[in-house]
């Protein structure tokens, strides 16, 4: 069975960082392998933060995350982690991990609470 697990969310002010970690496992995954960051914030619909393709190692990153948020892997772990800088009150959010192959999203963790506030 596939479990998706994340850690490290938690409260910071802002302009403070965070580091979170998710781990998949369970079986091993074909080359077309994502792993991908998503977050919903209170009363919004959940949307994409960060992803790699784990094959080649391309990170795409939302237009908010881009230059604040670093995402990276321990390929040895199968281990994604996001590292977030600059935050700020409106990046509060849970946070969740995805695992998919081939363009498809399809086991999700159960997400981590990020809190950005004074």
């Amino acid at each position: 069975q596939v479990q998706v697990v994340e850690s490290g969310g938690g409260l910071v002010q802002p302009g403070g960082s965070l580091s979170l970690s998710c781990t998949a496992s369970g079986r091993t995954f074909s080359e077309t392998l994502i792993m991908g960051w998503f977050r919903q914030a209170p009363e919004k619909g959940r949307e994409f933060v960060a992803q790699i393709v784990w094959s080649v190692g391309n990170i795409h990153y939302a237009d908010f995350a881009k230059g604040r948020f670093t995402m990276s892997r321990d390929t040895r772990k199968n281990t994604v982690y996001l590292q977030m800088d600059a935050l700020k009150p409106e990046d509060t959010a849970v946070y969740y991990c995805a695992a998919g192959e081939a363009g498809s999203y399809t086991y999700w963790g159960q997400g981590t609470q990020v809190t950005v506030s004074s």
